[in-house]
């Protein structure tokens, strides 16, 4: 993966009024479907402030990897289930550029930050 940028995918989905709460119990349940596909590294689940509308991101090791899997039966399975829940989606594709991991920096604390600087 030395050469190879991790590739972002970013799904928005408008679910149908009222099935919120059922599509995200479901989507839990079977987010393995995707997670454990060999080049799946992350995915969240995001609900936005406007009602009815998430976002899926899902991080995977290369585009080849990720398209592999959009390809797969298994992939057409997991959506078919889903789909009862949509109203509307969009999905959009980036490579990741940059990841500063915050984790390492050692700021316990807000004070602790401003004082830095």
């Amino acid at each position: 993966m030395a050469d190879e940028q991790v590739f972002r995918v970013m799904l928005r989905m408008e679910i149908k009024p009222g099935l919120e709460e059922e599509f995200e119990e479901l989507w839990i349940r079977i987010a393995d479907a995707v997670t454990t596909h060999p080049a799946n590294l992350d995915q969240w689940l995001s609900r936005s402030d406007e009602k009815g509308i998430y976002y899926i991101v899902s991080d995977w090791t290369n585009e080849a990897g990720f398209r592999a899997f959009e390809q797969s039966e298994r992939h057409l399975r997991h959506r078919e289930r889903l789909h009862p829940f949509r109203e509307r989606g969009s999905m959009d594709t980036m490579h990741v550029v940059a990841h500063i991991d915050s984790s390492r920096l050692g700021f316990e604390s807000h004070a602790l930050w401003e004082a830095a600087g």
